[in-house]
């Protein structure tokens, strides 16, 4: 762990309606330890020299309180489209849940992206904020634990986040899956898009939002390349061939896998546009 001072925490989000609805961000920790293979975060733009050794903004609840105090107009705050709000350390500093509480203090609104199970232990102030607003979205990117534990290692394994979107569903928390990435050649597969619609339907989630493709750049390449020899030898030649030197690597099967996705969710009435969320669409 490396602690640092941060001299600001609320970054503006440039597209509300295209994430969630949130109109500024915040991260306190930098670098991750879910060690997930297909991580866009190690790309060399985000500048985090040891991916392993996470930094901490320990100013980050000081920064977050007077920042927010500045705000004219309450809006949603977002946390974890960088970096995991409830990665371990998060068990020992509670910086998020200090976080939380100025968010509470201050009336603004919550959504939170995240894989861990700590999170449960934040749902008296979940409940708290959703009197203005609060929703969570578990990543879950494939429905079988023996490969989430392949491509997610240190992440629970998924049939653990399906329990947890039950465990904040029943709280009333307004919970869903971001189903992204769905790695080509690996999870983009009818069997594995249905099984997730139908633990997404078990487990109570609001909605489903997919990305059937992958990222792929310099240091975030190299790393998911060398996972691929070592857990799915010989793929890496078709990832090449197919892709080259292309950052987006969407799926050959994606448009067969949205049509079918969206068409049975709608059916079981899960949302899988941001814009259908009752709160974007009414922003819009």
């Amino acid at each position: 762990m490396k602690e640092i001072l941060a001299k600001k925490i609320l970054v503006p989000n440039k597209g509300p309606s295209e994430w969630f609805g949130v109109k500024h961000l915040f991260n306190i920790y930098r670098g991750c330890s879910h060690d997930c293979i297909y991580c866009d975060s190690r790309s060399e733009c985000y500048q985090i020299e040891d991916f392993y050794d996470i930094t901490v903004k320990t100013n980050a609840v000081e920064l977050l309180r007077s920042e927010l105090s500045k705000k004219r107009q309450k809006c949603l705050i977002g946390s974890g489209a960088m970096s995991d709000p409830y990665l371990p350390l998060e068990k020992q500093l509670g910086l998020t849940r200090n976080c939380l509480k100025e968010i509470y203090h201050q009336n603004f609104g919550i959504h939170l992206v995240t894989k861990s199970l700590l999170i449960e232990r934040d749902i008296d102030l979940l409940q708290s904020i959703a009197f203005t607003h609060t929703s969570v979205a578990i990543t879950i990117t494939t429905a079988f634990d023996e490969m989430s534990q392949k491509v997610e290692p240190f992440a629970p394994v998924s049939s653990l986040r399906f329990d947890l979107i039950k465990k904040l569903t029943d709280a009333g928390i307004y919970t869903g899956i971001l189903l992204m990435p769905v790695l080509p050649y690996i999870q983009d597969n009818k069997k594995n898009v249905q099984l997730m619609i139908q633990k997404a339907h078990d487990s109570g989630a609001k909605f489903v939002f997919p990305w059937f493709a992958v990222t792929l750049r310099d240091q975030q390449k190299t790393f998911f390349y060398q996972k691929l020899d070592e857990l799915f030898p010989g793929l890496k030649k078709q990832y090449e061939k197919r892709y080259g030197n292309q950052y987006c690597c969407e799926s050959p099967n994606a448009k067969v896998l949205y049509d079918y996705l969206n068409s049975e969710c709608q059916k079981i009435n899960i949302v899988t546009e941001m814009t259908q969320l009752p709160w974007v669409k009414g922003n819009i």
